[in-house]
């Protein structure tokens, strides 16, 4: 099962690393920016399942950082903060924040406040989730694509992209839409790179690459994984 990805924004970089080195042994995949700069361009080159945001940033005030994200991104946000005002909370929430994490807190606590969040978003990770289109199976879980049986290797991004359309099979999703999540929302990818990846993924997976049956274009729009 792919591990949770985790993004930490917060100056205090001591701190940063114990929550880290907790995280990692939780099985998270943890990454972490000191500033809202930071936490942007580490944004830029990847999505996250989760960000843990301070709301005093050198730069910035966590607070832009919500409101930015969620001009884009639907991510769980988890306000972590030495401010404790009611005004603050209610900011927090009232921005798009999913919950509100007063310091100093225990790592126990953080650990809960996490769980139940991820478990809110993405539902209980015990059950397996494959999808199948013709041959081809998709184990969205175990990260693995077979075609007729056989084992077909992916990149990272190949697949990422293919889990995507997967998981909104028969549903037309805008170019910008793949590209926010499959490559982050602050990223700059070009529509080019996007039309690439899924020329690899039909020479993959379709009988004939030129007439898709299954990873077909929506012109106008993006593209959508059908199999009616």
């Amino acid at each position: 099962m792919q591990a949770r990805r985790i993004l930490i924004i917060d100056d205090d970089a001591d701190l940063s690393m114990i929550i880290t080195d907790m995280l990692e042994s939780k099985g998270f995949e943890v990454k972490s920016a000191q500033s809202s700069s930071e936490g942007f361009d580490v944004l830029s080159q990847g999505s996250f399942d989760l960000i843990l945001l301070d709301i005093n940033l050198p730069d910035s005030d966590g607070f832009d950082v919500c409101r930015q994200l969620r001009e884009v991104s639907n991510v769980p946000v988890i306000f972590a903060s030495a401010r404790t005002s009611e005004t603050d909370r209610i900011t927090g929430f009232d921005i798009g924040g999913d919950d509100y994490l007063p310091k100093p807190y225990s790592m126990k606590e953080l650990l809960s406040r996490i769980n139940a969040l991820l478990r809110r978003t993405y539902g209980s990770s015990e059950k397996e989730k494959s999808v199948s289109f013709g041959d081809i199976c998709v184990n969205i879980t175990a990260r693995t694509v077979t075609r007729g049986g056989k084992t077909v290797n992916l990149s990272l991004r190949e697949f990422d992209l293919l889990a995507y359309l997967c998981e909104h099979k028969n549903e037309a999703v805008a170019k910008d839409k793949l590209i926010s999540e499959v490559w982050g929302a602050f990223s700059m990818v070009e529509p080019s790179t996007l039309t690439v990846h899924i020329r690899w993924l039909r020479e993959k997976l379709e009988s004939d690459p030129a007439k898709p049956a299954y990873i077909k274009t929506v012109w106008g729009v993006g593209y959508i994984l059908e199999d009616k």
